[in-house]
């Protein structure tokens, strides 16, 4: 939903533009700030700016609030079309930065990492309007790391991210991986009734992220049948890459299966067991409800940081740790005993919730809302 800003309701007390997405990591904390900030000053005018192939286009209009697109994309690491045309499209990028900025004229912008933010960010620091960084993850991004010296303010959500940025003293604070205020809030028979499976059976929730995980998704195909047959339902995402392959393969008896959830609330609380990648939005996700989970560090992350991430949960018992490499072999008993013991279960989910911050979002929103009333 591209909106035109050159007129924007005198009634709004404050406007903020935020730009995030690529991925669920980087779009999730903005959202998740952004509900924040409405419920505190609902006068505030909110827009987003992202990209159009990405999953800020469907979610972001689907939750109501304003989109605009740029033309930006990741860098790879390999010698692609996008590649070639990484230069043109940061020049492209900033310019159709410059002329949103200068129509929407926003009182603060907020970033939440990744691509998408870096000529947003880049181009309200030339205008003088403050700007924000929330880091997730415990090794910044690159495009953080770029902008630190730049920005008013980085919030963090891990006390040794501070050591690879270059910011202004007094401008990083540590404040934790914002989250939405609607986890939580659904009972586990509602979860259950809303992906039609069966309350008398242990329900396993797969999922890579919002773009799959393709050794997640190998590894429990490799064990449906067992699974299935030892009374293990499944909430299985599994990405658009792999959807169509296990959806024509797989027999869906006990079995939900679908590219992506909206609904995340009502898979974790279906999920008797989470099974997932260690990413830091995850990570914030699983212990402010407190879920028992099976993580499986994503071995290509920056600074190995997913296997940080999950054995600051696994010392604290709350979470087990298998490695991508022995998650074919690993997997299938390390899930038929989680689901079989009810006390270990209990006792990781306790654990878990210690060490969430269900506040984070609200603290993020206050202090963006006093940066842009200042």
């Amino acid at each position: 939903m591209e909106k035109d800003f050159d007129i924007v309701e005198a009634q709004h007390s404050v406007r903020i533009l935020f730009a995030g997405g690529g991925t669920g990591g980087h779009l999730f904390p903005a959202l998740a700030i952004a509900d924040e900030i409405k419920k505190l000053s609902p006068n505030a005018y909110i827009a987003f700016a992202g990209t159009k192939k990405k999953i800020e286009a469907r979610v972001v209009p689907e939750k109501g609030y304003a989109f605009h697109t740029i033309w930006i994309s990741g860098f790879h690491r390999r010698l692609t079309i996008d590649n070639m045309l990484f230069p043109l499209k940061v020049i492209v990028s900033v310019i159709q930065s410059f002329f949103l900025i200068r129509k929407f004229q926003p009182n603060i912008v907020v970033g939440t990492g990744g691509y998408v933010c870096g000529p947003v960010l880049f181009m309200a620091s030339l205008f003088n309007i403050p700007t924000v960084v929330h880091e997730s993850n415990s090794y910044p991004g690159v495009t953080t790391r770029m902008l630190a010296s730049r920005v008013s303010k980085i919030f963090i959500t891990f006390d040794i991210t501070k050591q690879w940025l270059k910011a202004k003293a007094g401008n990083i604070e540590l404040v934790g991986n914002p989250t939405r205020a609607v986890l939580g809030t659904i009972s586990h028979e509602d979860g259950i009734r809303y992906f039609n499976l069966d309350p008398s059976k242990k329900t396993l929730f797969v999922f890579g992220g919002s773009l799959g995980a393709a050794s997640i998704n190998r590894a429990i195909k490799k064990n449906v049948s067992n699974l299935v047959r030892n009374g293990i339902q499944l909430v299985w995402q599994t990405g658009e890459r792999d959807f169509a392959n296990i959806q024509s393969s797989v027999s869906t008896d006990g079995i939900w299966i679908g590219k992506f959830i909206d609904a995340m609330e009502y898979a974790y609380a279906a999920a008797d067991v989470v099974l997932c990648r260690a990413g830091a939005t995850t990570i914030a996700e699983l212990t402010r409800i407190g879920k028992q989970a099976i993580l499986v560090p994503l071995p290509s992350a920056a600074a190995n940081h997913q296997e940080t991430n999950a054995h600051t949960l696994m010392e604290s018992n709350a979470a087990v740790v298998i490695h991508d490499s022995e998650l074919e072999v690993k997997a299938l008993e390390t899930i038929k005993e989680l689901c079989t013991d009810g006390p270990r279960r209990a006792a990781m989910s306790e654990a878990s919730r210690k060490l969430g911050k269900p506040n984070a979002g609200e603290e993020i929103a206050r202090r963006i809302l006093n940066l842009a009333k200042q």
